[in-house]
Protein backbone atom coordinates (compact mmCIF):
# COMPACT_ATOMS: atom_id res chain seq x y z
CA UNK A 1 0.00 0.00 0.00
CA UNK A 2 1.31 3.66 -0.76
CA UNK A 3 2.35 6.03 1.45
CA UNK A 4 -0.46 8.71 0.68
CA UNK A 5 -3.74 5.64 0.87
CA UNK A 6 -2.22 4.69 4.45
CA UNK A 7 -2.59 8.40 5.72
CA UNK A 8 -5.87 8.74 3.80
CA UNK A 9 -4.96 11.01 1.08
CA UNK A 10 -6.16 10.53 -2.51
CA UNK A 11 -6.21 12.72 -5.45
CA UNK A 12 -9.53 13.50 -6.27
CA UNK A 13 -10.72 11.02 -9.25
CA UNK A 14 -14.16 10.15 -9.55
CA UNK A 15 -14.63 13.26 -6.47
CA UNK A 16 -17.83 14.60 -7.88
CA UNK A 17 -19.01 17.79 -8.18
CA UNK A 18 -21.55 17.89 -5.50
CA UNK A 19 -18.50 17.05 -3.05
CA UNK A 20 -15.77 19.61 -4.60
CA UNK A 21 -14.69 23.23 -4.16
CA UNK A 22 -17.19 25.35 -6.97
CA UNK A 23 -18.61 22.05 -7.78
CA UNK A 24 -15.65 21.52 -10.35
CA UNK A 25 -15.12 18.27 -11.95
CA UNK A 26 -12.41 16.19 -10.99
CA UNK A 27 -10.22 13.72 -12.21
CA UNK A 28 -6.65 12.93 -12.42
CA UNK A 29 -6.00 14.81 -15.15
CA UNK A 30 -7.21 17.79 -13.61
CA UNK A 31 -5.28 17.49 -10.33
CA UNK A 32 -2.48 17.00 -11.74
CA UNK A 33 -3.55 20.23 -13.70
CA UNK A 34 -4.09 22.61 -10.78
CA UNK A 35 -2.43 25.44 -8.70
CA UNK A 36 -4.57 24.67 -5.62
CA UNK A 37 -5.72 21.98 -3.39
CA UNK A 38 -8.03 22.16 -1.34
CA UNK A 39 -7.91 19.74 1.84
CA UNK A 40 -11.58 19.29 3.67
CA UNK A 41 -10.49 18.21 7.37
CA UNK A 42 -13.95 17.51 9.23
CA UNK A 43 -12.43 17.35 13.19
CA UNK A 44 -13.40 19.37 15.98
CA UNK A 45 -11.75 16.67 19.07
CA UNK A 46 -10.95 19.61 21.05
CA UNK A 47 -13.26 22.26 20.45
CA UNK A 48 -14.42 24.18 23.70
CA UNK A 49 -17.76 26.07 24.58
CA UNK A 50 -19.88 24.72 21.06
CA UNK A 51 -19.05 21.98 19.54
CA UNK A 52 -19.35 21.07 15.51
CA UNK A 53 -17.06 22.79 13.65
CA UNK A 54 -16.30 19.19 12.10
CA UNK A 55 -19.56 20.34 9.86
CA UNK A 56 -17.56 23.77 8.09
CA UNK A 57 -15.47 22.03 5.60
CA UNK A 58 -18.97 20.31 4.43
CA UNK A 59 -20.70 23.73 4.58
CA UNK A 60 -18.28 25.53 2.94
CA UNK A 61 -18.14 23.60 -0.01
CA UNK A 62 -21.85 23.40 -0.49
CA UNK A 63 -21.59 26.95 -0.36
CA UNK A 64 -18.76 27.60 -2.65
CA UNK A 65 -20.79 26.46 -4.90
CA UNK A 66 -23.58 29.00 -4.99
CA UNK A 67 -20.62 31.49 -5.54
CA UNK A 68 -20.28 33.07 -8.96
CA UNK A 69 -17.13 31.76 -10.45
CA UNK A 70 -15.93 35.70 -12.07
CA UNK A 71 -13.86 37.69 -9.39
CA UNK A 72 -14.64 41.40 -9.75
CA UNK A 73 -11.97 42.68 -7.60
CA UNK A 74 -9.23 41.00 -10.07
CA UNK A 75 -11.09 40.62 -12.57
CA UNK A 76 -10.70 37.17 -13.24
CA UNK A 77 -12.33 33.82 -13.49
CA UNK A 78 -10.44 32.07 -10.47
CA UNK A 79 -11.28 28.60 -11.09
CA UNK A 80 -9.20 28.57 -14.55
CA UNK A 81 -6.06 28.92 -12.52
CA UNK A 82 -6.88 25.14 -11.19
CA UNK A 83 -8.35 24.34 -8.34
CA UNK A 84 -8.64 20.67 -6.79
CA UNK A 85 -10.37 19.21 -3.92
CA UNK A 86 -9.45 16.00 -2.29
CA UNK A 87 -11.67 13.44 -0.35
CA UNK A 88 -12.23 14.57 3.37
CA UNK A 89 -9.34 13.34 5.43
CA UNK A 90 -10.49 10.71 7.81
CA UNK A 91 -10.79 11.40 11.34
CA UNK A 92 -8.55 9.81 13.86
CA UNK A 93 -10.05 10.02 16.86
CA UNK A 94 -7.49 8.32 19.49
CA UNK A 95 -5.08 11.13 19.56
CA UNK A 96 -5.54 14.88 18.56
CA UNK A 97 -1.91 14.78 17.57
CA UNK A 98 -2.02 11.94 15.33
CA UNK A 99 -4.99 13.79 13.55
CA UNK A 100 -2.23 16.82 13.61
CA UNK A 101 0.19 14.31 12.01
CA UNK A 102 -2.56 13.24 9.00
CA UNK A 103 -3.08 16.66 8.09
CA UNK A 104 0.92 17.54 8.44
CA UNK A 105 1.56 14.18 5.79
CA UNK A 106 -1.53 15.48 2.86
CA UNK A 107 -0.26 18.94 3.51
CA UNK A 108 3.36 17.88 2.63
CA UNK A 109 2.00 15.44 -0.48
CA UNK A 110 0.39 19.06 -2.02
CA UNK A 111 3.82 20.89 -1.27
CA UNK A 112 6.00 18.68 -2.86
CA UNK A 113 3.75 18.16 -6.05
CA UNK A 114 4.25 22.11 -6.39
CA UNK A 115 0.76 22.73 -5.56
CA UNK A 116 -0.81 25.63 -2.95
CA UNK A 117 -2.38 23.85 0.33
CA UNK A 118 -5.45 25.27 1.11
CA UNK A 119 -7.06 23.72 4.52
CA UNK A 120 -10.37 23.68 5.68
CA UNK A 121 -11.53 23.23 9.25
CA UNK A 122 -12.77 21.77 11.40
CA UNK A 123 -10.67 22.75 14.56
CA UNK A 124 -7.85 25.22 14.65
CA UNK A 125 -5.19 22.87 15.87
CA UNK A 126 -5.40 21.19 12.71
CA UNK A 127 -3.31 24.16 10.98
CA UNK A 128 0.06 22.96 13.17
CA UNK A 129 -0.21 20.27 10.91
CA UNK A 130 -0.24 22.31 7.72
CA UNK A 131 2.32 24.41 9.63
CA UNK A 132 4.46 21.59 10.00
CA UNK A 133 4.75 20.34 6.75
CA UNK A 134 5.45 24.17 5.68
CA UNK A 135 8.21 24.82 7.98
CA UNK A 136 10.32 21.32 7.19
CA UNK A 137 10.89 22.75 3.65
CA UNK A 138 11.06 26.67 4.53
CA UNK A 139 12.99 27.31 7.40
CA UNK A 140 12.13 31.15 7.15
CA UNK A 141 8.41 30.58 7.28
CA UNK A 142 6.20 33.09 8.75
CA UNK A 143 2.92 32.56 9.67
CA UNK A 144 -0.09 35.25 9.64
CA UNK A 145 -2.33 34.67 12.04
CA UNK A 146 -5.98 36.47 11.95
CA UNK A 147 -8.17 35.07 15.24
CA UNK A 148 -9.97 36.83 18.09
CA UNK A 149 -7.85 34.28 20.46
CA UNK A 150 -3.87 34.25 21.11
CA UNK A 151 -4.42 30.50 21.46
CA UNK A 152 -0.72 30.44 23.31
CA UNK A 153 -1.60 28.43 25.89
CA UNK A 154 0.94 25.76 26.77
CA UNK A 155 -1.61 23.43 27.93
CA UNK A 156 -5.14 23.31 28.06
CA UNK A 157 -7.78 20.82 29.60
CA UNK A 158 -4.62 18.75 30.52
CA UNK A 159 -3.56 18.61 26.77
CA UNK A 160 -0.55 20.21 25.08
CA UNK A 161 -2.57 19.52 22.01
CA UNK A 162 -5.42 21.71 21.82
CA UNK A 163 -7.31 24.37 19.86
CA UNK A 164 -6.14 26.59 22.70
CA UNK A 165 -2.33 25.59 22.28
CA UNK A 166 -1.72 25.84 18.28
CA UNK A 167 0.19 29.11 18.03
CA UNK A 168 2.06 27.92 20.75
CA UNK A 169 3.98 24.78 18.86
CA UNK A 170 3.32 27.11 16.32
CA UNK A 171 5.92 30.37 17.58
CA UNK A 172 8.68 27.34 18.26
CA UNK A 173 8.84 26.59 14.59
CA UNK A 174 7.90 29.98 12.82
CA UNK A 175 7.92 33.85 13.27
CA UNK A 176 4.41 34.61 13.85
CA UNK A 177 2.42 37.45 13.87
CA UNK A 178 -0.78 38.00 15.31
CA UNK A 179 -4.02 40.30 13.64
CA UNK A 180 -7.11 41.25 15.30
CA UNK A 181 -6.68 39.48 18.59
CA UNK A 182 -8.87 40.32 21.65
CA UNK A 183 -8.95 37.64 23.70
CA UNK A 184 -6.13 35.85 26.12
CA UNK A 185 -5.22 35.05 29.34
CA UNK A 186 -2.70 37.41 31.09
CA UNK A 187 0.19 34.70 31.18
CA UNK A 188 -0.44 34.28 26.76
CA UNK A 189 -0.25 38.40 27.14
CA UNK A 190 3.00 38.14 29.17
CA UNK A 191 4.15 35.07 26.48
CA UNK A 192 3.31 37.42 23.56
CA UNK A 193 5.63 40.12 25.19
CA UNK A 194 8.66 38.15 26.44
CA UNK A 195 8.89 36.60 22.95
CA UNK A 196 8.64 39.65 21.25
CA UNK A 197 5.42 38.44 18.94
CA UNK A 198 3.86 40.88 16.84
CA UNK A 199 0.63 41.41 18.29
CA UNK A 200 -1.79 44.04 16.20
CA UNK A 201 -4.58 44.04 18.69
CA UNK A 202 -8.40 44.53 17.43
CA UNK A 203 -8.88 47.62 19.94
CA UNK A 204 -6.02 48.99 18.68
CA UNK A 205 -6.77 48.46 15.22
CA UNK A 206 -9.81 49.66 15.59
CA UNK A 207 -8.43 52.99 17.42
CA UNK A 208 -5.65 53.57 14.95
CA UNK A 209 -5.99 52.76 11.57
CA UNK A 210 -2.33 53.75 10.48
CA UNK A 211 -1.49 49.89 12.51
CA UNK A 212 -2.61 48.12 9.23
CA UNK A 213 0.20 49.48 7.07
CA UNK A 214 1.99 48.11 9.74
CA UNK A 215 1.19 44.43 9.35
CA UNK A 216 3.01 43.40 6.16
CA UNK A 217 6.50 44.87 7.35
CA UNK A 218 6.62 42.05 9.96
CA UNK A 219 6.21 39.37 7.83
CA UNK A 220 9.28 37.49 5.86
CA UNK A 221 9.46 36.40 2.46
CA UNK A 222 7.48 33.52 2.46
CA UNK A 223 4.18 33.02 4.57
CA UNK A 224 1.68 30.89 5.74
CA UNK A 225 -2.24 32.60 6.89
CA UNK A 226 -3.95 31.57 9.27
CA UNK A 227 -7.81 32.14 9.60
CA UNK A 228 -10.07 31.29 12.61
CA UNK A 229 -13.03 33.00 11.42
CA UNK A 230 -13.74 34.15 14.62
CA UNK A 231 -11.09 36.87 13.88
CA UNK A 232 -14.26 38.55 11.89
CA UNK A 233 -17.14 40.61 13.73
CA UNK A 234 -20.05 37.91 14.86
CA UNK A 235 -22.38 40.57 13.30
CA UNK A 236 -20.66 38.97 9.89
CA UNK A 237 -20.08 35.65 11.63
CA UNK A 238 -21.53 34.48 14.22
CA UNK A 239 -21.32 31.14 13.22
CA UNK A 240 -17.90 30.21 15.55
CA UNK A 241 -17.68 28.15 18.76
CA UNK A 242 -16.44 31.43 20.72
CA UNK A 243 -17.56 34.40 19.37
CA UNK A 244 -16.09 37.37 20.47
CA UNK A 245 -17.25 40.76 19.78
CA UNK A 246 -15.30 44.05 18.81
CA UNK A 247 -13.99 41.79 15.65
CA UNK A 248 -12.53 43.12 12.09
CA UNK A 249 -14.67 43.41 9.19
CA UNK A 250 -14.90 41.88 5.82
CA UNK A 251 -13.37 44.22 3.79
CA UNK A 252 -10.80 45.22 6.47
CA UNK A 253 -9.81 41.77 6.22
CA UNK A 254 -9.63 41.39 2.33
CA UNK A 255 -7.13 44.40 2.30
CA UNK A 256 -4.56 42.83 4.30
CA UNK A 257 -5.34 39.70 2.37
CA UNK A 258 -4.78 41.45 -0.95
CA UNK A 259 -1.82 43.96 0.74
CA UNK A 260 -0.10 40.08 1.81
CA UNK A 261 -0.55 38.14 -1.34
CA UNK A 262 1.34 41.11 -3.59
CA UNK A 263 4.10 42.19 -1.27
CA UNK A 264 4.84 38.26 -0.12
CA UNK A 265 4.98 34.82 -1.46
CA UNK A 266 1.90 33.35 -0.11
CA UNK A 267 3.09 29.59 0.46
CA UNK A 268 -0.56 28.24 1.65
CA UNK A 269 -3.47 28.96 3.68
CA UNK A 270 -6.16 27.83 5.56
CA UNK A 271 -9.94 28.82 6.83
CA UNK A 272 -11.04 27.14 9.75
CA UNK A 273 -14.10 26.86 12.99
CA UNK A 274 -16.67 27.51 11.15
CA UNK A 275 -19.63 26.07 13.23
CA UNK A 276 -22.50 26.23 10.55
CA UNK A 277 -25.97 27.09 12.20
CA UNK A 278 -28.79 25.57 10.73
CA UNK A 279 -31.56 27.75 8.18
CA UNK A 280 -28.61 30.70 8.70
CA UNK A 281 -26.68 29.93 5.02
CA UNK A 282 -24.54 33.82 5.17
CA UNK A 283 -21.83 32.76 7.61
CA UNK A 284 -21.10 29.55 5.29
CA UNK A 285 -21.57 31.48 2.68
CA UNK A 286 -18.84 34.31 3.78
CA UNK A 287 -16.56 31.17 4.48
CA UNK A 288 -16.48 30.06 0.97
CA UNK A 289 -16.25 33.49 -0.70
CA UNK A 290 -13.36 34.28 1.68
CA UNK A 291 -11.57 31.36 0.45
CA UNK A 292 -12.07 32.13 -3.14
CA UNK A 293 -10.79 35.75 -2.85
CA UNK A 294 -8.15 34.87 -1.10
CA UNK A 295 -6.98 32.30 -3.94
CA UNK A 296 -7.29 35.32 -6.61
CA UNK A 297 -4.94 37.38 -4.58
CA UNK A 298 -2.99 34.58 -4.60
CA UNK A 299 -3.28 32.58 -8.24
CA UNK A 300 -4.63 35.54 -10.34
CA UNK A 301 -3.68 39.16 -9.21
CA UNK A 302 -2.55 41.09 -12.25
CA UNK A 303 -1.36 43.79 -10.66
CA UNK A 304 -4.34 46.17 -10.18
CA UNK A 305 -4.26 49.29 -7.44
CA UNK A 306 -4.28 48.08 -3.83
CA UNK A 307 -7.02 50.48 -2.33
Amino acid sequence: MSESKEMGFRPPMGLGPHHSFLGLAQSRESYEASRAVVIPAPYDGTTTYRAGTREGPRAILAASRELEPFDEETGADVWEAGIATIEELPVIVSSPRDMVTRVREAVGLVIDEGKLPVLLGGEHLLSLGAIEALAERIPALTVLHLDAHADLKAEYQESPFSNACVMHHVSRMASLVQVGIRSLTREERDTIRERSIPCFWGHELWRDPALWDGIVERLGPEVYVSIDLDVLDPSIMPAVGTPEPGGLGWYEVLRLLRRVARARHVVGFDVMELLPIPHMPAPDFLAARLVYKLLGYILMDKGLPIW
